[in-house]
């Protein structure tokens, strides 16, 4: 059963992540600039949804417990660098 993912805006730039797997959960907070939302997302989908996809590349490279609880969205690209590529590809937003 794939990951429950739930994300909530909790101020402007500031998200609450949840992720929801069996009876476990995790909660994370993400930044996300508003050049770094138009950049990635071609102003396509909602920076929820952009959030949402994010946690789901993560989800398919390392388990919930490994991702930090607090930190800004382009940080995913120091860890993984093939992130951006992969993120576009999967919107269509190339």
């Amino acid at each position: 059963m794939p990951a429950q993912i739930e994300v909530s805006r909790i101020q402007e730039g500031a998200f609450r992540v949840t992720v929801v797997e069996g009876t476990t959960r995790s909660k994370h907070t993400v930044t996300l600039k508003d050049s770094d939302y138009a950049r990635l997302s071609g102003g396509r989908i909602g920076a929820e949804t952009l959030i949402a996809q994010s946690f789901e590349f993560l989800l398919e490279h390392e388990p919930k417990e490994s991702i930090l609880p607090r930190f800004d969205l382009l940080e995913i690209a120091r860890y993984f660098p093939s992130f951006e590529r992969d993120l576009k590809q999967r919107l269509g937003t190339r």
